[in-house]
């Protein structure tokens, strides 16, 4: 039995969901301006939030191609690089299933690995033992916006020929080594602009690389596989109705009305990452002490983008996940877990035949994981009242 004093009760309090967007004046400014234009789809928006994205990295070498998606963005890398039929791609159990959806689409096989049980990213040791003759790329994720270890996956790759593409989802602004993720040196780095990122256009992402022809490759796949794009012939100096179909491409394309949106969010991403910065050190602190793992750290010189707060119950907590997050929701906190891995899905399980027994860090950190609110539109009373939830949610 707890020798804690019990805490009081709470008034009635709005329900705090896990996440909301921060849209502001600035946003909505430039969304209008775009709807009066009269020039919605992919268009000057869109080149100018490539170009800004290009300019945030600082790395003038980078080439960035607008998307719809993170998972467009990773299929028009992988694509891009060859990757068909025949051919293995590792990555982590421990993401969401689009990073490893887009090997299927292509017709290649997905050889999943576990994680380092102190960072929760893809464990290079594993993905190194995973390697066949078929294994052409790694696609490894930054989890909840930690740099996964690049240096290492890095030297795995040119070890055996292999090419990188970083799932980069949850990484605005993370740094490794005090280089932003995006400037590192693998073949592509794909984020998202989904509406519970660290920055938003609704729906979207960026594909980021220094390849020319890969760049050149996906502009052409993203829409269609047309020689040119709409903005192009209807703006050069002799407009021109003609193009040609040079491959059977996709509908990847971001309008300039998402891209509105990422120009101005582009701008607060530092601002953003600072806040959620100190939502994590408080909720580090307030946490210390009690029968939980908080999630890691980064190297003192580098930054963290928490997108997420995975918590993990530890062995002392005396309560199961699922009846924590009940006990969260029952007191108005709106809480997720990241992930259910994909050796647990039906899909992934049935098709390698996987189980439980193959991916023990992953399963484990599963069995405890609960992401917390975290982001720019808590205030500081928010945060405090999470931290009262889970103190209460402990002591049932």
């Amino acid at each position: 039995m707890s020798t804690e004093p019990a805490l009081p009760s709470l008034p009635f309090l709005p329900f705090l969901p896990f996440a909301l967007p921060e849209i502001g004046d600035e946003e909505i400014a430039e969304v209008a301006d775009t709807l009066r234009s009269g020039w919605i789809t992919t268009g000057p928006k869109a080149r100018r939030f490539e170009a800004d994205f290009a300019a945030f990295l600082g790395d003038e070498g980078l080439q960035c191609i607008a998307v719809n998606s993170a998972t467009a963005g990773l299929h028009l890398a992988l694509e891009a690089l060859g990757i068909g039929p025949g051919d293995e791609v590792i990555t982590t159990t421990h993401t969401f299933t689009a990073t490893a959806e887009v090997v299927r689409y292509l017709g290649a096989d997905v050889k999943l690995v576990d994680i380092d049980p102190a960072t929760l990213c893809i464990d290079p040791a594993q993905v190194e033992a995973a390697i066949t003759p078929r294994t052409k790329a790694i696609l490894p994720v930054h989890y909840g916006g930690l740099a996964a270890d690049l240096p290492a996956l890095l030297a795995i790759a040119r070890r055996h020929g292999l090419k990188v593409v970083e799932d980069a989802a949850h990484a605005l602004p993370t740094t490794t080594g005090g280089r932003l993720v995006g400037t590192l040196d693998s073949d592509a780095t794909v984020f998202s602009f989904y509406a519970n990122k660290t920055m938003t256009t609704g729906e979207g992402g960026m594909l980021v690389t220094r390849d020319a022809a890969l760049a050149n490759r996906a502009r052409v796949m993203r829409l269609h596989g047309m020689s040119r794009d709409a903005f192009d012939r209807f703006t050069a100096k002799v407009p021109s109705w003609y193009y040609e179909i040079v491959a059977p491409g996709f509908k990847y394309n971001l309008t300039d009305i998402a891209a509105a949106l990422g120009i101005h969010q582009l701008k607060r991403a530092r601002g953003f990452q600072q806040r959620r910065a100190q939502i994590a050190a408080r909720y580090d602190e307030a946490f210390a002490g009690l029968p939980l793992v908080t999630p890691p750290l980064p190297a003192p010189s580098d930054l963290h983008a928490w997108h997420l707060y995975p918590l993990r119950l530890g062995d002392g907590a005396g309560i199961a996940r699922d009846r924590f997050i009940e006990s969260m929701f029952e007191q108005g906190i709106g809480c997720s877990v990241h992930y259910i891995p994909l050796h647990l899905h039906p899909y992934w399980r049935d098709r390698y035949g996987l189980q439980p027994a193959q991916f023990p860090h992953s399963q484990r950190a599963y069995e405890r994981l609960v992401s917390l609110p975290i982001y720019t539109r808590m205030s500081d009373a928010d945060v405090e009242r999470v931290i009262a939830a889970v103190r209460r949610a402990l002591q049932a």
